[in-house]
This record gives C-alpha cells, sequence and structure tokens, in this order.
C-alpha cells in the first residue's frame, strides 16, 4: 500500500524559556538559560539546589481550578500544549470527524509528585491508608491523552507510550505511521514531565547524573563543553498537530513541515549508560534516513539528545560522525537542552518543536555555555557554539534517547 503523507499543522510549547511557542521560539533563539534555584521545596539537603522550572505559570489561568486539583502537574502541562497547538492549528472541531482523531502522548515517569505527595502524607499518619479518590487517575501515565482526548471528545487511538526521555519521540513515531498507514486523519502528539520534585532531584543525585554547578546555575547545561558535569531536570510539554497531508490541504491550513519519517533502535549495554561506539545510535539514525528515503547529505540540521553528561555528548557526536561521513561538518548540529534543561519525556517534543521552527525561520538555535575544548569531540563539527546562525533549513532530524536503551530519531522536511 501507498503510504499517506504526513505534516505538522499546530505546535504547542510550554517550557522553561516561553510558556507559548513563539515565547519558546524566542528564548532559543537569544540563547536564554531556564535554569536557576529551585522554588517547589526547600533545597538545603540536596546535591543539586537548581533546576528548569516552569516561569510565571499559574495553571488556572487556563484550566479550572477543582478540574486541575484533579491533575498532576504532567497532566496540567499536556493540556495547556496541546490547546495551544489545537488552537494553533485551525482544526474545526465541529466539522472534523472525531472517530478518526487520536492523542498519542509521551510521558517518562508521569504523575511522580502526586504519588511521593500521597506516599509521604501515608508515612507521617497513623498508618491508616487515608489516600486521595484521585490519586491512582493523577498519577498514571497514560492520563494525559485521557484528558485531552475526554476534553475535545477525540475518539480516535489513545495511548500513552513510555520509553524514558524517548518517549515523546516515541509517540510522535506511533502518530506518524498511524496517520502514514490510513488508521486517523489527525494525532495530537507530543510529551509532557513534572519531576523537579523531592523524588526526582534526589534520585536522579543518588545516580550522579545532575550537574552540582549550584554557584552558577545558568551555566550548568553545558553540552559538548569539556567541563560538563551532568544533565540539568527541566519540565513542561510540547504538542504537534500531526495530519493526513490531503486532509490539511483541503481545510487550507497552515503546514509547518512534513513529517517525513523516523526510526527506534535500541542499545542492548547497559541501564543508563550509553554504549561507547554509540552502536544503537548509529542505529537509529541510519534507520530514520532509511524510513524517510533520504541519504546522510540530505540533512542540515541536527538538535542532538546533548544532555551535558560525560559520557553520552562524545558517543552521540562520534555516532553522527560515523553515520554522515564528512558530510557531518556541514551540518549544524546543537543542543537546545543547554537552555531548557532536560524534559526527560517531554523532550523530543519540543526539540522536534526547535528543528520544525529552525526550517520556518532559517535559523538555528545555539548551543550555549561553551567556554572550553573538549579533545575527544571533533573540533571541525559546527556545534552552533553560543550564538545562533543562519540556515537555510531544508532537512532536519531530533534525537532523543533514554535510560534503558530507547533511542528514537525523527526527521522533517520543509514542504515545497
Amino acid at each position: 500500500m501507498e503510504l499517506k503523507r504526513v505534516v505538522v499543522t499546530g505546535l504547542g510549547a510550554l517550557t522553561p524559556i516561553g510558556n507559548t511557542k513563539d515565547e519558546y521560539w524566542d528564548g532559543l533563539v537569544s540563547g536564554k538559560s531556564g535554569a536557576a534555584p529551585i522554588t517547589y521545596y526547600d533545597t538545603e539537603k540536596f546535591k543539586t539546589k537548581f533546576a528548569c522550572e516552569l516561569k510565571n505559570f499559574n495553571v488556572t489561568d487556563f484550566i479550572d481550578r477543582k478540574e486541575a486539583r484533579k491533575m498532576d502537574r504532567f497532566a496540567q502541562y499536556a493540556m495547556v500544549a496541546a490547546d495551544e497547538a489545537i488552537e494553533d492549528s485551525k482544526l474545526d472541531l465541529d466539522v472534523v470527524n472525531k472517530l478518526r482523531v487520536g492523542v498519542i502522548w509521551g510521558a517518562g515517569i508521569g504523575g511522580l509528585e502526586t504519588f511521593q505527595n500521597e506516599v509521604l502524607n501515608f508515612a507521617s499518619g497513623d498508618g491508616t491508608p487515608r489516600f486521595n479518590p484521585f490519586f491512582i487517575p493523577k498519577m498514571i501515565a497514560d492520563i494525559a491523552p485521557g484528558n485531552i482526548s475526554i476534553k475535545h471528545g477525540f475518539m480516535g487511538p489513545n495511548y500513552t507510550t513510555v520509553s524514558a526521555c524517548a518517549s515523546s519521540a516515541n509517540a510522535m513515531f506511533d502518530a506518524l505511521n498511524s496517520i502514514r498507514l490510513g488508521h486517523t486523519d489527525v494525532v495530537v502528539t507530543g510529551g509532557s514531565e513534572a519531576a523537579v520534585t523531592i523524588a526526582g532531584m534526589g534520585g536522579f543525585n543518588a545516580m550522579h547524573a545532575l550537574s552540582t554547578r549550584n554557584e552558577s546555575p545558568e551555566t550548568a547545561s553545558r553540552p559538548f563543553d569539556g567541563t560538563r558535569d551532568g544533565f540539568v531536570l527541566g519540565e513542561g510539554a510540547g504538542a504537534l498537530v500531526l495530519e493526513e497531508y490531503e486532509h490539511a490541504k483541503a481545510r487550507g491550513a497552515k503546514i509547518y513541515a512534513e513529517f517525513i519519517g523516523g526510526g527506534l533502535s535500541s542499545d542492548a549495554y547497559h541501564m543508563t549508560a550509553p554504549h561507547p561506539d554509540g552502536i544503537g545510535v548509529i542505529a537509529v539514525m541510519k534507520n530514520c534516513l532509511e524510513n524517510a528515503g533520504l541519504n546522510p547529505e540530505d540533512v542540515d540540521h541536527i538538535n542532538t539528545h546533548g544532555t551535558s553528561t560525560p559520557l553520552g555528548d562524545v558517543a552521540e557526536l562520534k555516532a553522527i560522525s560515523e553515520v554522515f561521513g564528512d558530510h557531518a561538518k556541514s551540518i549544524n548540529i546543537n543542543s537546545t537542552k543547554s537552555m531548557t534543561g532536560h524534559l526527560l519525556g517531554a523532550a523530543g517534543a519540543i526539540e522536534a518543536i526547535s528543528v520544525i521552527l529552525a526550517m520556518e525561520n532559517g535559523i538555528v538555535p545555539p548551543t550555549i555555555n561553551h567556554t572550553t575544548v573538549d579533545e575527544n569531540i571533533d573540533p571541525e563539527l559546527n556545534l552552533t557554539l553560543n550564538k545562533a546562525q543562519k540556515r537555510d533549513v531544508k532537512v532536519a532530524m531530533s534525537n532523543t534517547f533514554g535510560f534503558g536503551g530507547h533511542n528514537a530519531c525523527v526527521i522533517f522536511k520543509k514542504i515545497d
């Protein structure tokens, strides 16, 4: 069967550097850091005292207070970003066939804060299990797409993908295939996460995964820099409305880009560390190019996973050099995590939005905070350091990898 074409017609972003897709883009291009001291709880006894929290965000500006209380923050963030994307798409909800509209979402953890608080409340009591009746519905990772579909009446496929930090890229690839194969006309996809909590920060600190640059939070996320010491945790959500091309064309929709392919692979190596030779990363990028019907030299821009960890950054760049050969030196490579921090299950979605907007605006956002050369990184690679660069981006790729060895890659093309 002939696969249907899939395009992006709506975008929504709720991030540490901007609470809408336009604010997010402005923050990216200007090289804005979202890292700052944590405000959610007392960090006195924690190794890491900062994160990339949302700024000036009040959920009741978007969701009724009573309804918001029934949702964990990760689900609230999903609703806000999805609503922006749906509005941006100008999809007529009174006309569209809702049986053919799905919601496929990604979350690496789900309602961690809800789980944490309920257990702490129980532990501080007399042993009587007085749990909130919304405890389970607030906690489960699949509730985010459930809430989106309930609000808008979307009756197509509805589920959450969970593959750690690759979750939302995984969700986007599933959504792409749902439309390609003719199962749906429209899918709202993306991801959300809200792990800046006592349990989240404490757990990642115990793994020695987080930066401890407490004296200078805004410079702590420094992918590819020789002095990087771990990632900075972020929170938020990214949402995309994907649509079958003829369906979008028939209603005169604005088309941001064509979603032309994706790939998945596994390192099959270690719970948390990347394969030192980048075998799984090489495989996922090759899978993605093959799925999209492209050659390596077709790619202009890659937003890397680039978390600012000593091992991960080097392994990924070596894999890019292996897959793209000499052409790797002609690609604008960056890591927007240098600004947003690492949004875990939402990372793939907000980084896909970044590459789509880079194509639309002809600008590649920078990798900020680079001061020291890493001798293990090829100096001829263009890592778009410290300042945005103008570039006519026709094809852009985004990499996202997760604990457990999960690798996901998506690729977009400027539409003719």
